[in-house]
């Protein structure tokens, strides 16, 4: 089994502040990055900014800053975000980083010197926020097809990237690894363009007379680096350099490749066909996975600044917490399709799944076990039928290929089937009646719900991490991590029992429910 494990988001471009999109990305990588080292793995997770372009470069202008200043300042929007949103340890890129410069430059010299990039005179539409050519027959009544701006017609020389000559090699390699492009829906529509189209070659320079704001090519400083060839390298120059311990070079290729590339589905083309051709040609290994999520609406409408619904990661968390809002968005709607944002629907997730059968049921066996037991817990053996119907969710709630298709949704709607059992097994076993008459019932009942209760809190530490530390801690534990680090073979065991007494500690509401004027009505 690999003992290592690297996951990335896309690097974000600094134009714009963040929003719900790049919260979304970057708490799923956190997720995976998490329940990996809870497994015991290596981890290296990376995010980080996409920093040079026009687009950065006009932002700047219209701020009167020069694009690094412009840089420097949006980069701290995105790190105060992470820590709010109660982003693990990462490293963070920044394409305007030496080590990252070196790189790219030092990967554009091998291609020249293959022979794998040419010089050619080229007339096409540009599409300036885009950054992109496109043919006459790409156009869409005269527009950019991707975002229906106006395009202008552009006549120069530039540097190519031969992409064409890989076609059939990469169609065959996402033929013979089905997981390589997820969800399925997306690799279909991958091979889907691979099939029915003639690829071309891959403009990878921009003369610096037209944009100075870039990565010089080492082989002709008169032209700067395309900014998707310059962002793409990012998830390999880092581990050359911000991998732990990067002074071990051999860790570089320990590293690579990244076992998922989480992206959003509009830059799938890119990643699936840009990236993946630049390795081959590279001859480097290609990434295990390359997963495109879906994007988010708000009430059924397109989030943009003209309608004022772009929903910001600060406020949701502000008004409803960071845990609340990370279970959300990953329970909400499948990873991979595209889902719809409501402040009703997070608030309905939050008084049901979250204050009703979580925070309900942990408060309701905490004050039972302080009344019955003084809140002394008994070893005991489990009850046969609870435990199978539990072990069954646990499975799946584990299981390493739900993991590896980030079925999120799925993990957590198992992990909801043993807090549902628990709150059953209260309703069934009613232990303020057996404490009259049947205390070895009882005990036994307080025991297996007691047990549930520390699965689930292990189960539920990637999606929220400070709600599990809680539950750890009232459940009578004292750090969740110390005690994975030293069970951590036998932890994730149904049949784990401590070789300590247990005593829970006094019950700290998890999620009050939330009143709104919809259930005031009620």
């Amino acid at each position: 089994m690999n003992r290592r494990f690297y996951v990335t988001t896309p690097i974000y471009y600094v134009n714009d502040v963040p929003h719900i999109g790049h919260a979304y990305t970057t708490i799923a990588a956190d997720i995976l990055a998490r329940y990996n080292r809870l497994m015991g793995k290596q981890v290296f997770f990376l995010t980080g900014t996409d920093e040079h372009g026009q687009k950065v470069e006009k932002a700047a202008q219209e701020k009167g800053k020069t694009p690094k200043e412009h840089a420097d300042l949006m980069v701290g929007n995105f790190k105060k975000l992470w820590v709010k949103l109660n982003i693990s340890e990462h490293g963070f890129i920044r394409t305007t980083d030496t080590e990252h410069i070196k790189t790219v430059q030092g990967l554009l010299q091998m291609l020249w010197d293959r022979g794998e990039i040419e010089k050619r005179s080229y007339a096409g539409w540009y599409c300036t926020p885009d950054e992109r050519f496109w043919t006459e027959k790409d156009l869409i009544d005269g527009k950019c097809p991707d975002c229906g701006r106006p395009v202008e017609e552009i006549q120069e020389e530039n540097y190519f990237f031969l992409m064409s000559k890989y076609q059939d090699r990469l169609i065959k390699y996402i033929e013979d690894n089905p997981s390589y492009v997820l969800p399925e829906t997306r690799r279909n529509e991958v091979l889907g363009f691979l099939k029915n189209n003639t690829l071309g070659d891959l403009c990878i320079s921009r003369p610096k007379q037209r944009l100075s704001w870039g990565i010089p090519l080492p082989f002709d400083e008169s032209f700067v680096t395309y900014v998707w060839f310059d962002a793409l390298v990012n998830y390999f120059s880092a581990t050359r350099y911000l991998v732990p311990g990067a002074e071990d070079a051999r860790l570089g290729e320990f590293w690579w490749p990244a076992n998922h590339h989480l992206i959003g589905k509009d830059i799938l083309t890119t990643h699936a066909v840009y990236w993946s051709t630049m390795l081959m040609a590279l001859n480097l290994p290609l990434p295990i996975n390359i997963f495109a999520h879906g994007w988010w609406t708000v009430n059924g409408k397109k989030m943009s600044k003209s309608l004022r619904n772009v929903i910001d990661p600060h406020d949701m968390v502000d008004k409803y917490g960071v845990d609340a809002f990370r279970y959300f968005l990953l329970r909400e709607v499948p990873f991979g399709l595209d889902g719809d944002f409501s402040e009703q629907a997070l608030i309905n997730r939050i008084n049901t799944d979250l204050a009703n059968d979580l925070g309900n049921l942990l408060s309701r066996f905490i004050a039972m076990a302080i009344k019955y037991f003084e809140g002394k817990i008994e070893i005991s053996e489990s009850l046969e039928e609870f435990k199978v119907h539990c072990v069954k969710s646990l499975a799946v709630a584990m299981d390493e290929q739900n993991w590896s298709h980030l079925r999120f949704n799925l993990i957590l709607e198992n992990i909801w089937g043993i807090v549902s059992e628990a709150n059953n097994l209260i309703a069934r076993e009613e232990p303020w009646k057996l404490a009259k008459d049947n205390q070895e019932r009882l005990k036994a009942v307080m025991f297996n719900i007691w047990n549930s209760l520390r699965v689930t809190a292990l189960l539920v530490y990637p999606f929220m991490p400070d709600t599990a530390e809680k539950m750890w801690n009232q459940l009578g534990f004292k750090s969740l991590s110390d005690e994975i680090r030293g069970n951590r073979t036998e932890i994730f065991s149904w049949d784990w029992k401590p070789s300590y007494d247990i005593k829970v500690s006094k019950a700290e509401h998890l999620f009050p429910r939330i009143e709104t004027k919809e259930a005031k009505k009620k």
